[in-house]
């Protein structure tokens, strides 16, 4: 009699750490014999990794919880994180969710699956509670392979102390936590052996790592820590506090090979007021300093950041400082997010609050400013040459292409008859194509 094969499907919401902590969970469903189903098709088991760090990322996290009940009334449904460990969440409650699990539990999702499944076949009810508060210390998560991409995310860090007016996951995830420098190494060297090239390092405010070991141990002592691992032939860092961009750590950063030199650095506003209501904790001059000191040790690096548009109180003239400090930084990507009101935090209960239509008339200026920026810098390599890790086939006017990223995060598409993904070749003479793509000549 052949035996009966379960399905499990999974999805990821939010963030690179939840990401990485998806593919954690996945690892140890498939290790059990379970094979992976893309959500959309029916399964025995889903596991949705939500989000919380705004109202609509919880509605979000609720509508695929449900959708996954819907694709099979007779599935296990299993919520975990952020949106679980929320006191605003209402899963408690929600039949479409059979089992929750919180931050500080996610290397147990599967023994949760066990202790579920045991206890409907001995005809008992399974308690479904809110989780407790996260743990103190770091949750040893460990991956191996990363699905079909050619980079990885290491998660190095959990939780975070800055306490922003406007972020709940403060109080989701808890303090800072940072990872073993050893326990680092080994999953890099892993995933080195099974063939990815690029590792992005990860977590929920990655420049804090190491402050709870007394700072015996900082960022900049991983990077230099992973340069050294044979394999690996870029090391990305995911988003920076720009005050972690002191003199001393641009020079030591600078004289690693493998770190890209690509920084997100989280700005969120250019005006100091604002920065000062958000309780960030630096000030316009300040950030322009941390850019300047990678201008300094780099040439051309790309320096990519977050901005909210729309925040408490923003007035125009505060609206235009932002614009004006983007140009001024000369941004190669912005990521703009108008305020979304977060139940919980202390910008939620701010006066000011402005209409949705401002703060949508504001994305879409700072849009605009957004694309001349990152038009000006990708022209700046056209025609050079540059290395690029190839990752996937898209298709550009009817023809197929594939596509990668050079070091600074520039998509460049070449054509080629040959599968080249997972590799990196120089590719010259470069050109800005379509969109934020340039193309260029494959070198033999």
């Amino acid at each position: 009699m052949d035996k009966i094969v379960k399905k499990a499907a999974f999805l990821s919401l939010g963030c690179k750490v939840n990401a990485y902590e998806t593919e954690v969970i996945q690892k140890s469903f498939e290790d059990k014999g379970f094979v992976t189903v893309p959500f959309d098709e029916k399964a025995d088991v889903y596991v949705v990794n939500t989000c919380t760090v705004t109202n609509i990322a919880d509605r979000k996290s609720r509508q695929m919880l449900h959708k996954a009940k819907k694709e099979n009334e007779e599935a296990i449904v299993i919520a975990v994180g952020c949106y679980v460990q929320a006191p605003q969440c209402t899963l408690e409650t929600d039949d479409a969710v059979d089992i929750l699990v919180g931050n500080s539990e996610k290397s147990r999702v599967y023994e949760k699956y066990e202790e579920y499944v045991k206890a409907r076949e001995e005809g008992r009810e399974y308690l479904k509670k809110h989780p407790e508060d996260t743990l103190a210390e770091y949750e040893q998560l460990f991956v191996t392979t990363a699905g079909e991409r050619t980079r990885a995310n290491i998660k190095i860090q959990d939780g975070c102390n800055q306490f922003c007016t406007y972020c709940i996951i403060p109080y989701v995830r808890g303090r800072i936590r940072s990872r073993k420098l050893d326990n680092i190494l080994s999953e890099a060297k892993t995933l080195a052996a099974n063939g990815y090239k690029e590792i992005v390092l990860t977590g929920i405010h990655v420049s804090s790592y190491g402050k709870d070991f007394d700072c015996s141990v900082g960022l900049i002592d991983v990077l230099e820590a992973l340069e050294n691992i044979d394999g690996i032939e870029r090391i990305r860092l995911s988003s920076l506090e720009p005050r972690v961009v002191t003199d001393e750590f641009a020079k030591r950063v600078a004289a690693l090979k493998k770190v890209c030199p690509h920084f997100h650095l989280s700005l969120q506003s250019g005006s100091a007021g604002v920065l000062k209501r958000m309780n960030r904790h630096y000030s316009p001059d300040e950030y322009y300093e941390a850019v300047e000191r990678l201008r300094s040790v780099y040439d051309r690096p790309a320096i990519t950041t977050d901005i909210i548009v729309g925040f408490p109180g923003e007035t125009e003239e505060e609206f235009l400082e932002t614009c004006e400090f983007a140009k001024k930084c000369g941004f190669s990507k912005i990521h703009i997010f108008p305020y979304s009101v977060r139940t919980g935090t202390k910008a939620a209960a701010m006066d000011g609050q402005l209409p949705e239509k401002v703060k949508k008339e504001r994305a879409g200026r700072l849009a605009g400013i957004e694309k001349t920026l990152g038009e000006k810098y990708r022209e700046s390599f056209a025609g050079q040459s540059d290395e690029v890790l190839f990752e996937e086939e898209v298709s550009l006017d009817g023809e197929t292409y594939m596509t990668g990223h050079t070091t600074r995060y520039i998509k460049v598409a070449v054509k080629t008859d040959i599968d080249i993904s997972g590799k990196i070749y120089k590719i010259s003479s470069l050109k800005p194509a379509k969109g934020d793509i340039m193309v260029g000549e494959c070198d033999s």
